[in-house]
């Protein structure tokens, strides 16, 4: 399944925060240098294993939902590459939805904001609001395997 996404640090935080935050903590099974990653999340009660491939605003992923055992038994596997944050969700005009994370740990202070979209068009066309910030879709630095193995580089 095609993920058409663009990424953005955030200027301030937006009026409203949306719905209830949850916690997700996720840890990255592949090596630095892979082109394929391969990620654990938990993210409240849930476990998800991911698989995407491919670079930018247009990435393939692949997500299945997982037993905590299965979790727990690969999660080994992810020390040196995990992320801690905190996740809201905001709604955006045209049934979009920011989601909105904040970092934690080594990477506190950091946020970031995510939109998904249907298609390379409407991606395209977003005009993002001022509270958004940068953009750093095209930036690896600012990908989660990037700040899990790391952390932030000084901008």
């Amino acid at each position: 399944m095609k993920e058409i996404e663009r990424k953005f640090i955030l200027k301030e935080l937006p009026d409203s925060m949306g719905e209830e935050p949850v916690a997700v903590l996720q840890g990255y099974i592949t090596e630095p240098d892979d082109s394929v990653e391969v990620r654990l999340r938990q993210k409240g009660s849930t476990y998800i294993l991911t698989c995407k491939t491919g670079q930018g605003m247009t990435r393939e992923e692949q997500e299945s939902e997982i037993g905590e055992d299965l979790f727990q038994q690969f999660w080994p596997l992810t020390v040196g590459r995990r992320v801690c944050k905190v996740r809201y969700k905001v709604a955006l005009p045209n049934a979009l939805m920011a989601e909105i994370d904040i970092f934690e740990d080594s990477l506190a202070g950091l946020k970031l904001c995510e939109v998904e979209f249907p298609d390379e068009a409407s991606a395209l066309a977003f005009v993002p609001p001022a509270w958004f910030g940068r953009e750093v879709t095209e930036d690896p630095a600012y990908k989660n395997k990037q700040l899990a193995i790391h952390g932030l580089a000084e901008k």
